[in-house]
């Protein structure tokens, strides 16, 4: 009986001690991955993009269920110009979380400025079905909306775009494209009037260029233009 209640006794200390062994080894690994992260985005924002990445990598490596970890890799790198390559880490994050709003955003985004119009809007709608306020993807199902020729939809997504982030130019000026190509000018104009309120660069027909930067294919810059022109 002594026996029994002895070994009893020192099997659950042996797995008390294992567990919290895991335990430990888990929070060390929480804890470098994070560091990893921090060093990747730090890179990133000297723009050492090719360190950043590797960084990212191994946090992903070491903390393969953290979602954001992808993320943080996947945009880097879209931003270091691997587009394939960030498409396939998001798709990872995808699979292991469907609901994780920040991964469409981000994947979104690169379908839109590769000119994958199909996938832009699963994704985006998808973002904002799980996110209804996701000002993100209401201005990008504005410009690939207006891509497609969908006038309509992208008069509605970059209305609610610029009614969520009113101090952002970007959604005034999607949703100005948007009523041009539906051949009503006045009400381009004016929406094009309130994004030089906000900002008298967009003024300048040679700042426009940088809407690429914001998603705008170069037929939607040229449109911008058109507009910002017909004031004179």
């Amino acid at each position: 009986m002594r026996r029994a209640i002895a070994q009893t006794i020192l099997i659950t200390t042996l797995l008390s001690l294992s567990w919290d062994g895991f335990s430990t080894a888990k929070l060390a690994l929480a804890q470098s991955a994070a560091q990893y992260r921090e060093s990747g985005i730090a890179y990133r924002d000297q723009g050492q993009m090719m360190e950043a990445i590797a960084a990212l990598q191994k946090a992903v490596e070491l903390e393969p269920d953290y979602i954001p970890g992808y993320v943080n890799l996947g945009w880097t790198l879209h931003l270091a110009g691997q587009d394939r390559e960030a498409a396939d880490v998001l798709q990872t994050a995808i699979q292991r979380d469907p609901f994780h709003v920040q991964t469409f955003n981000a994947i979104g985004i690169i379908y839109l400025v590769n000119n994958d119009l199909a996938g832009a809007v699963l994704a985006h709608n998808w973002a904002k079905f799980l996110k209804p306020d996701n000002e993100i993807a209401h201005y990008n199902l504005s410009l690939a909306y207006q891509r497609v020729g969908e006038f309509d939809w992208a008069i509605e997504a970059a209305t609610q775009a610029a009614a969520l982030e009113p101090e952002n130019p970007h959604p005034l000026v999607a949703l100005a494209i948007a009523h041009w190509d539906e051949g009503d000018q006045a009400a381009a104009q004016h929406v094009y009037q309130q994004a030089i309120d906000l900002d008298s660069r967009y003024a300048d027909s040679g700042f426009l260029d940088y809407l690429n930067e914001a998603g705008f294919s170069p037929d939607q810059i040229e449109k911008s233009k058109q507009v910002l022109r017909s004031f004179a």
